[in-house]
């Protein structure tokens, strides 16, 4: 009885909009929704769960919606949103765990660790009064624990090195910022390359910081890689759109039942804006807030869109928060690009099981390996507003330069050693025992980059995991073949553990297909 009235409650204090709206026929289907609760709750055999209940009560209206329509309960929504919010609290390292042991792989630069003396390859095995080390504690609960308030501490019991004894450290928690920029550098001479890994709260003045700095360095194109970025704020995409359109332009209209259409216009910060060449990434991983910007850059025929049919998220998602901090990200329009394209993939309403299967179809079909197995109606065709070039509708951002999916670039054997974290494992060991050679031996990224090939010993300790892991090729001409792209993924996670991401792709980018592709684009022009 104590939930029915709960729920009652509830009912009563719905948005001003949903209680003005509601007709005798919604009051009827309230009634009955909360009659069978009722029934449930109180004359059931065994005893209910009657927050689960309404849970599940929520996600199943939920579940015959669009796919993008969801519940999260209020731990899920905090872990949800934090990494748009641009900052969260904490002590300021990366880490990773090896053999059941938190292994401190960078500070934070300016941050509470760094201040306070932890270095890389630090293991932390003690926060507070719990130990973290030899306990199988999940990675999500060692985070919980080195996180808190801004202003409390963490009192960390730290292994350095060969040392048996633990180095005590007293962290003073602080803001620790959440970059959506990986990597920004160079890539080439007067080229420059922005890696953005989603759109938050930071993102347009990351980005745009980033401009100025490559303007700095005598950039003349620009890279902009949006390779599996899942998107995130309108705003952001509306920011970052604005250093490459002129101001008043529309970025994108949104159109829903009973949300009138909105265009979204530019204000385009001058002192960061770009105009030369430019060039953006896609994959069929880019969605949201990415395919946004993708779209409207392409529409005015301000850039090149490079690589695959990106995912065809156009769905916009309006936050409604509940009581006890859950929350449901309710659908209320559709994106469309500046011609009118539809953002959105075709899905059918309550089938996300097959909707989240659209890659695995793409596959299977050959539209991630071949152009020529992507067929568009003629109703989905739209001219581009300066040049009038053929664009296309239908869900996602097509590119003008199809990149193909290479399926056979890695063998069987590489496949069951990422699978099985050989490769990753074997990186940890290997970067804990030759961190300080190495960067004694490479003073920076491009020295690392020009001269660094994998050693006898780091094959080794890779043949160890594998072996633990029972992973073996079927032949040595499998072995063989493999050898190459196992070396550089070697490589470029080396450089993430003795650096930092933008080293990682400063590696990974010189084997990345649409990466070159991007190159070729520009070169060609040259």
């Amino acid at each position: 009885m104590k939930h029915t009235l709960i729920l009652l409650s509830l009912l009563l204090s719905l948005p001003a909009f949903a209680q003005r709206e509601a007709s005798p026929e919604d009051a009827a289907r309230m009634r009955k929704m909360l009659m069978g609760y009722s029934y449930v709750e109180n004359l059931y055999v065994d005893t209910v769960n009657a927050d689960r209940l309404v849970e599940y009560a929520i996600r199943g209206i939920l579940k015959e919606l669009d796919p993008h329509s969801v519940y999260t309960n209020a731990e899920e929504t905090k872990r949800a949103t934090e990494p748009l919010q641009g900052n969260f609290d904490g002590i300021g390292v990366s880490f990773n765990v090896l053999e059941d042991t938190l292994v401190v792989l960078q500070t934070v630069a300016g941050g509470p660790s760094e201040k306070r003396g932890i270095l890389p390859g630090d293991r932390i095995v003690r926060c507070n009064d719990t130990v973290m080390a030899g306990v199988k504690m999940p990675r999500d609960k060692m985070m919980k624990l080195l996180r808190g308030p801004r202003g409390s501490h963490a009192h960390l019991g730290v292994k350095r090195g060969t040392d048996t004894a633990l180095v005590l450290f007293d962290i003073v928690r602080d803001k620790i910022p959440l970059n959506t920029v990986d990597a920004v550098y160079m890539i080439r001479p007067q080229v420059g390359f922005i890696r953005l890994s989603s759109f938050g709260a930071t993102t347009c003045d990351e980005v745009a910081d980033a401009v100025d700095s490559l303007k700095t360095c005598g950039m003349r194109s620009l890279i902009l890689d949006l390779q599996m970025n899942g998107g995130g704020y309108l705003n952001a995409a509306q920011g970052v759109a604005s250093l490459f359109l002129d101001e008043g332009k529309v970025v994108v209209s949104t159109k829903g039942r009973r949300v009138e259409e909105t265009l979204k216009t530019v204000a385009v910060p001058k002192k960061s804006r770009f105009d030369g060449e430019l060039v953006i990434l896609v994959d069929e991983h880019t969605a949201s807030a990415a395919e946004i910007v993708s779209g409207a850059v392409q529409d005015y025929d301000r850039a090149t869109i490079v690589g695959r049919r990106s995912f065809g998220k156009g769905l916009v998602q309006r936050p409604c928060y509940l009581p006890d901090g859950s929350m449901m990200r309710l659908t209320i329009a559709r994106y469309y690009t500046p011609t009118g394209r539809c953002i959105q993939k075709p899905y059918v309403k309550g089938h996300s099981e097959d909707y989240a299967k659209d890659i695995e179809h793409r596959l299977k079909s050959g539209e991630l390996t071949c152009r020529d197995s992507i067929h568009f109606a003629d109703s989905l065709c739209y001219k581009t507003l300066v040049k009038g070039r053929t664009v296309y509708g239908g869900g996602g951002i097509m590119p003008d330069i199809f990149v193909p999916l290479d399926t056979t670039v890695y063998t069987a054997y590489h496949r069951q050693l990422a699978a099985k974290n050989c490769i990753i494992t074997a990186t940890l060991k290997y970067v804990d025992t030759h961190r300080e050679p190495l960067r004694k031996r490479y003073k920076d990224v491009e020295s690392f980059a020009r001269d660094y090939r994998v050693d006898d010993a780091f094959w080794a300790e890779l043949d160890r995991e594998a072996e633990k892991a029972k992973v073996r090729p079927k032949d040595d001409a499998e072995r063989e073949a493999s050898r190459e792209r196992i070396a550089h993924q070697l490589k470029s996670l080396l450089a993430r553990d003795l650096w930092d991401m933008a080293a990682y792709y400063r590696i990974w980018n010189e084997d990345n297909d649409i990466v070159r592709a991007g190159l070729g684009v520009i070169e060609n022009r040259e």
